[in-house]
């Protein structure tokens, strides 16, 4: 068999096959083994080299089909340029950086297999990161460009009226402008979560149990405990949060200012004109 190998009247296709015979192998395990086509094995045996693609994939299965048999890949691939040179088979020289005969210098099938499963997890390592990272809390409202400064957050308290006694009155959350986002939550989680409309109201329910707001628009809520209205929250657009729903905390940032109140001055003067006959009358009598 070596001798054979090793340069003889014997063609390459019939050296190879009796090598494979002689070591008990059909095509079709050299196939699996060197992973070859089996049609190529086939036209390599019976000398039909012009059958394969090119010269060089005539000599990269030959010299693969040679090292499965345990044959000298480079004696036996010299005898295919040979015999192709005799052929008369010759083709411009190509000289590549790899033999495309030899398999075991192909990325196999499972490789890419990996590969591909490789970029699925990034692409989904990507998506849980953006939506866990880079996604904003919740979808506020957007507030105008002249947003107030932190220190103008802190509402002021009314001074002049006197804080009236607690209630157990409903607490009604009211908008006096479009688009007020709020979020009400008590110690058994979220209540509601909505965009109110100008005039749109929300009652807080009687069993809440330490309810806290959080708003985008305190400007524009009213506030309501009892049918009494609360002093505002704010007067600017700004995001607040842990604001306590309960009627005594609402009492206790004192009553809104009715705006009624301010022309009672005013009434008086015609009051103080209309009471300028009754002494006249008087005299009269």
């Amino acid at each position: 068999m070596a001798d054979a190998a090793n340069g003889s009247s014997s063609t390459v296709g019939a050296t190879l096959r009796k090598a494979r015979e002689a070591a008990g192998l059909s095509l079709a395990q050299i196939a699996v083994q060197t992973r070859i086509a089996e049609r190529h094995l086939s036209a390599i045996e019976e000398d039909r080299l012009g059958d394969l693609a090119a010269r060089t994939y005539a000599v990269g299965f030959s010299r693969t089909y040679a090292r499965a048999l345990g044959l000298n890949d480079k004696v036996v691939a010299e005898q295919v340029r040979r015999q192709l040179d005799a052929e008369g088979a010759r083709e411009p020289v190509v000289v590549p950086h790899f033999e495309p005969g030899d398999p075991a210098r192909v990325p196999s099938l499972r490789l890419a297999w990996v590969a591909a499963a490789g970029a699925v997890v990034v692409i989904a390592l990507l998506l849980v990161f953006w939506s866990s990272y880079l996604s904003p809390e919740g979808q506020l409202p957007d507030l105008t460009s002249d947003a107030p400064k932190p220190a103008a957050t802190i509402a002021a308290k009314p001074t002049a009226a006197p804080a009236p006694q607690p209630t157990n009155g409903p607490v009604v959350l009211t908008a006096t402008v479009d688009g007020v986002w709020l979020r009400v939550t008590d110690t058994s989680g979220k209540l509601v979560e909505k965009t109110l409309k100008q005039g749109e109201s929300w009652t807080v329910p009687q069993g809440a149990q330490a309810p806290q707001l959080r708003l985008g628009r305190p400007d524009g809520l009213a506030i309501t405990v009892g049918g009494k209205a609360i002093a505002p929250l704010a007067t600017k657009p700004t995001v607040m949060s842990g604001v306590s729903l309960l009627p005594a905390d609402l009492l206790a940032r004192g009553q809104a200012t009715a705006p009624v109140s301010a022309p009672a001055p005013a009434a008086t003067v015609p009051t103080a004109g209309a009471s300028a006959p009754a002494p006249l009358s008087t005299i009269s009598n």
